[in-house]
């Protein structure tokens, strides 16, 4: 177990350390000058070569990645113009823009972005896993040609477009519910569920169709093997042989889809966050792309790089609990 966690840990940081170069080399060539975008239109040259030292892109690409990996481990200094600013590790560095520190814009949005994440996975897990589920034992029956046919609609459905559904509907004719405004969870516990329903449900629509799927043809594929075919010929009760044995077995890809989708939504739930007026990280990273914000961009890309790597670790540990053939293997 050691060596197996000690490979994930080195395997984690390999993963981490290609993003951080690979976006890193995609901005050096990229068009458009930082220093100019920082300075303004009305900057003469030399005041635009003045904010380039400053900003530190007046150097090569090797060097300037250099100084980001070097404040990742020990921290950094930066050069504000009138003085200097001290970054504590792990820096991701200074906003071009706005001037603040990379790790305070991610502290910031990420409550965000997490609460969306994390709510929006209970839903489309106890939407689509007990949807596949009742799906696959159905089967050939009037329930899973509907379900089929609500799962296939899901699928086809963009989120924006349920999302404008779910306001117009709730907020607007029927005015069941008020128009969203995310709150703290630490400020306003009931405004804060509220003000993140609509966006957990329009979210949870689009992915629970996909877990539908899976979770059923993986209950199939399951309720077909040997093993499940011989614990219904000693007479092992149907509950007891769905609940015990083939639903834990046919979780297994459910995990692993779960884990991956759950870290990829740091980075991915743009739309979501713009449609409801979310202040989290996918608005952030489109804001720092359009502002060619460096430095901003390659934190974001890492945060989002190792919530990935952690929801897959935890998703390894799953396995082992819900299926102790993997801990054999």
């Amino acid at each position: 177990m050691t060596r197996y966690l000690f490979r994930r840990v080195i395997g984690a940081l390999v993963v981490l350390l290609v993003l951080s170069i690979v976006i890193y080399a995609a901005f050096y060539v990229a068009p458009g000058d930082p220093a100019q975008l920082t300075c303004g239109a009305r900057c003469s040259p030399a005041q635009v070569e003045q904010v380039r030292q400053r900003l530190g892109v007046d150097a090569p690409f090797y060097l300037q990645y250099a100084r980001f990996l070097g404040g990742v481990v020990a921290g950094r200094d930066f050069s504000t113009g009138t003085g200097v600013l001290h970054c504590h590790a792990p820096c991701l560095g200074v906003s071009y823009r706005t001037s603040e520190q990379v790790t305070s814009l991610i502290g910031e949005r990420l409550p965000v972005t997490a609460s969306l994440a994390l709510g929006a996975m209970v839903l489309w897990l106890l939407l689509g896993v007990g949807t596949g589920l009742m799906s696959a034992l159905r089967r050939g029956r009037f329930t899973e040609r509907a379900l089929t046919a609500l799962t296939l609609a899901g699928n086809a459905m963009p989120v924006f477009v349920i999302g404008l559904l779910l306001l117009v509907l709730f907020c607007s004719t029927l005015q069941w519910l008020p128009f969203p405004d995310y709150v703290s969870l630490t400020s306003d516990p009931q405004q804060w569920f509220w003000g993140l329903l609509l966006p957990w449900v329009s979210l949870a629509l689009i992915e629970s169709a996909k877990y539908a799927r899976l979770t059923r043809s993986s209950m199939l594929e399951t309720l077909a093997e040997d093993h499940i075919r011989t614990f219904r010929a000693y007479g092992v009760s149907e509950r007891h042989l769905v609940t015990r044995h083939a639903l834990r077995g046919a979780l297994t890809p459910v995990i692993a889809l779960s884990a991956l989708d759950l870290g990829t939504m740091f980075g991915s739930a743009v739309l979501t966050e713009s449609l409801f007026g979310l202040p989290g990280l996918g608005r952030l990273l489109v804001d720092s792309v359009a502002q060619i914000d460096l430095p901003v961009v390659v934190g974001l890309v890492l945060v989002t790089g190792f919530c990935v790597v952690v929801a897959n670790a935890g998703a390894d540990l799953l396995y082992a609990v819900i299926d102790r053939r993997v801990v054999l293997q």
